[in-house]
This record gives C-alpha cells, structure tokens and sequence, in this order.
C-alpha cells in the first residue's frame, strides 16, 4: 500500500502538481493527437480532407463520451471507496467496469460500421469530401476498444499513484501516431485512413501498458475477480454523466458549427472551424489534465472527510486555473498567425477566416478554465447531478442559444462569438453552483 501514502502528504502546491503536471502534460500531448492528423492531412491530402476530420468528429466524439463517462464516473466512486478503507470492494469494482468497456467497445464497433453509410448522407458534401469522411471513419472504428480502454487506464493510472507512467504512455502514443502519420500517408500512400490508423495505434499504447500494469497485485488498483455490482454501474454512469455530456455534445455543438459554416460560407468555413477547435482544444487540455490531476485527490479527501485538505486543495486549484487563463490568452493572441500558418497558407481563403476566428475566440480562454473544473471537482466530489447541469448547460444549451442568435445579427463574426458568449454563460452558473454547495462539501468559506 505505499502508493496510498501520496493522499496522507500534506496539501501544497507542490504536492498538488506531482499530481498535476503529469496530467496536464499528458492530455496536452493527447490533443495532440488530433491536432497532428489535421497538420499532416491538410499539408499533405489538402483542406477538403481536413473538413472530412472534422465532420467526423461528432461520431467519433460518441465513442470519447462512453468511455469518458465510465473512466471519469468510475474513478470517482472507485477512489472515494479507496478512502473509506473498502480497497478489496473497490477492486472488484475496477475490474468489473474495465470488462464493460470491453463489451461497450465492442457494440459501439458493430454500430458504427451498420451505420457508416448513412452517417453523412443528406449533409450536402462534395463526393471527394464524402470519401474522406468514409474512408477515416471506417479506419478509426477498428479502434473502439482500444480507445475506451486507453480513456479508463489513463485515469486509473493517476488514481493509482502512477501518473507519470501515464504520462510516458500519452507521449510513446503520441510520438508513435506522428511517426506513422508521415510513414503511412506520404511514404505508404494510405491517404487519409492511414491518419486514422496511425492515431488508433497511438491510442492503444495506453491501453497495452495498462493491460500489464493492472494485472500486477503490486499496484494500488489491480485486477481481481469482478463483483458484477449492477449498483456501481449505475452509480458510474450517473456521477460521469457530465463528462459524457460534455464529450456528446461537444460533437453536437461541432455539427451545429458546420451546417452553419458550410450555409453561410461553404467547405473553407468548416476548414476554418477545425483549426480554431484544435487551438481551443490545446488551451482546454490544460484544465482538462489539471482537474484529472486533482480529480482523485479530492474524491479521496471527501470520502476520508478531510474538509480542511479539501478547502486548501480548492483554494490552489482555483489560483492554479487563473494562472494558467492568463498565459493562455497571452499566447493565443500573440500566436495566432504562426498556428493558422501551419495548417492553409497565407493566400488560402481558411487562412483569414481562421485568423478573425481565433482572435474572437480567444475571449472564451476567460471562463473555459472555472467552467471544466467546476464541472469535474462536482464530479469527483460524487454529485453527478450538478456537474451534467453545469456541463450540459455549458455544452449545449449555452451553445445553441448564442449559435442561433448570433449568426442572425453578426453573420460569420456571430459563429465565432457564439462560444465566448456561450462560456460566458457558463461560467456565471458554474460560481452560483459553487457558492451554493460550499457549506456542504466545506471547500470554501465566505
């Protein structure tokens, strides 16, 4: 049990970024991952193929919900049992949810290839676009499973004290998937499936390690024969539902951006979008990989019924978060030529289009940060109920207000405003959610 003896160091910034550090650096490099399929596709393939990455988001983003809902919803029950000393009980319950990864993955697999061919009918693309859609999506599909595990053991790994373990994973994969991305698409020919292909075997690195690592009884969490408690998976979904909100609307907020870019400007518009979708994606994953960081910390000290190392670890964090706004909108503003540089060229219609999208949206970097934190630190705290109200709120119906209005009174301009707005929005629900429960959880004092 030496690895339990991280959750008995006193709460400092410096004990709190052991954790985080890796995290933060680990989802930095996941989105990469994406990020660098758009770099090679568009370089190599063209922008036209660089739209069919984004028109396939919205599915590939269902699978990203199911897995993320179990891994984030999971932890959390899994880690606040882990403080309440019913360790055997919570492995049996780890085990049990990797198994329903596997089947999950499995299904969504079959699905996903009956339904392929009626995906992207009716949206009005190009053939050539179309293709690109089929051909990427049917690669990345072979992945289901790989991905939903790569998602939990991602977790459970910093859950179980090995962080850093994670983080080597997320880089290996990463690096992996820019290697093949080059060997596949310019010294194989694979054209655009040989993207997704090379970011599936990137993703199953993790997934591999964590197959060894937890079959280890060495490890804080390890497998064990499975209790099929129906109430853990129900108590899972439940707490991990914002999450998988967030992630499933997230694609549905994408389609929304792309029916309004291809009526109000055609196939560059949706060009357009994925480039600012991957500059907001980095500058989330910087939250994002905070708050998993801190995720298991808080689950532990809540189900201990620490509020004092609860109240400091919300304290720093809150800090941390504004730390970390601050150097975001200073390097979005001041990079956003040499980022859009890298995905059209200066004389490409995307090129301007990208360049005025990324300076509005920038504004978003103000709130984006409170918003995904506040949503995971209820998660965690096992109150799935306010976290899918904050994640939803913000995800969709924040998001299809400002989506619809906007366009209407400023035109392209509206579609960028809409998610700065939208975070806007957010983030005041999220501080009246926050004051609210703070004499409940005891994080806070006013």
């Amino acid at each position: 049990m030496e690895n339990a003896n991280v959750y008995e160091k006193p709460v400092t910034l410096g004990n709190i970024l052991k954790f985080a550090i890796p995290t933060i650096a680990m989802t930095v490099f996941m989105s990469f991952y994406t990020m660098v399929d758009g770099l090679f596709v568009s370089n190599l393939i063209g922008t036209d193929a660089l739209s069919a990455i984004n028109l396939t988001a919205p599915v590939i983003q269902l699978v990203t919900a199911i897995s993320t809902m179990l891994a984030t919803g999971g932890s959390a029950v899994i880690m606040k049992k882990m403080g309440e000393q019913k360790e055997e009980e919570a492995k049996e319950d780890f085990t049990f949810l990797i198994l329903v990864n596997v089947v999950v993955g499995m299904i969504m697999c079959t699905a996903g290839y009956l339904a392929i061919n009626h995906i992207f009918a009716g949206m009005g693309l190009s053939e050539e676009v179309e293709g690109y859609c089929m051909e990427y999506l049917g690669r990345y599909l072979i992945f289901t499973v790989p991905i939903l595990l790569m998602n939990n053991f991602t977790l459970y790994m910093i859950a179980g004290g090995k962080a850093n373990l994670s983080l080597a994973c997320s880089i290996t994969g990463g690096i992996l998937n820019m290697a093949l991305d080059y060997v596949f698409i310019a010294g194989f020919g694979m054209g655009i499936g040989g993207a997704a292909v090379a970011t599936g075997l990137g993703y199953s690195v993790t997934a591999v390690v964590g197959l060894f690592v937890f079959s280890q009884k060495k490890s804080l969490l390890h497998f064990k024969k499975p209790a099929f408690r129906f109430k853990v998976l129900v108590n899972a979904a439940s707490n991990g539902c914002s999450e998988m909100a967030t992630a499933l609307v997230t694609g549905i907020v994408t389609m929304m951006f792309n029916w309004t870019m291809l009526y109000y400007v055609g196939e560059d518009g949706v060009a357009a979008v994925t480039i600012i979708m991957y500059v907001l994606m980095f500058a989330s994953s910087l939250y994002t990989g905070y708050s998993y960081g801190v995720a298991p910390m808080i689950s532990y000290y809540y189900g201990e019924g620490s509020r004092d190392k609860l109240k400091k670890l919300i304290g720093i964090s809150i800090k941390v978060i504004a730390g970390i706004c601050l150097v975001t909108i200073a390097l979005s503003l001041m990079m956003t030529k040499p980022l859009v540089s890298v995905f059209a060229r200066p004389d490409h219609p995307v090129y301007g289009l990208a360049v005025t999208g990324n300076r509005i949206c920038t504004a978003a970097l103000l709130f984006i940060g409170f918003n995904i934190f506040a949503s995971g630190m209820f998660t965690a705290l096992s109150n799935g109920m306010v976290s899918a109200v904050l994640a939803f709120s913000r995800s969709f119906v924040f998001m299809l207000v400002t989506m619809i209005a906007l366009p209407m009174v400023f035109g392209v301009n509206g579609i960028w405003l809409a998610t700065p707005a939208a975070e806007l929005m957010a983030f005041a629900l999220s501080v009246f959610m926050f004051v609210k429960y703070r004499k409940r959880y005891g994080y806070m004092t006013l």
